[in-house]
């Protein structure tokens, strides 16, 4: 087959740039994207206190209070994930 007969084909990484769609603030996106990240790391650090907490020798109402927290963070950290899932579904559009 010559050069001249060849089927063109589309390299993979053109279909990825493809132009941004109207509407879609890609940097607020991204700034966004950046923020939840961040919170993340601080939900992280609250869990990781919680679960340190949990194997201390505390009476019943510190133990309820280190629970609420445990499971406030949970929640939020679940919440943050969710936004995060949004923001990347956005960032691909």
């Amino acid at each position: 087959m010559r050069s001249s007969q060849r089927k063109k084909t589309t390299h993979p990484s053109a279909a990825a740039s493809k132009p941004p769609k109207p509407g879609i603030d890609h940097e607020k996106v991204k700034q966004l994207r950046t923020l939840a990240h961040d919170l993340s790391n601080s939900l992280e650090a609250i869990l990781q206190a919680c679960y340190l907490l949990s194997h201390a020798e505390l009476n019943a109402d510190n133990r309820r209070w280190v629970q609420l927290i445990d499971t406030s963070s949970q929640d939020a950290a679940r919440i943050n994930r969710e936004i995060r899932t949004s923001l990347r579904a956005l960032s691909s559009e």
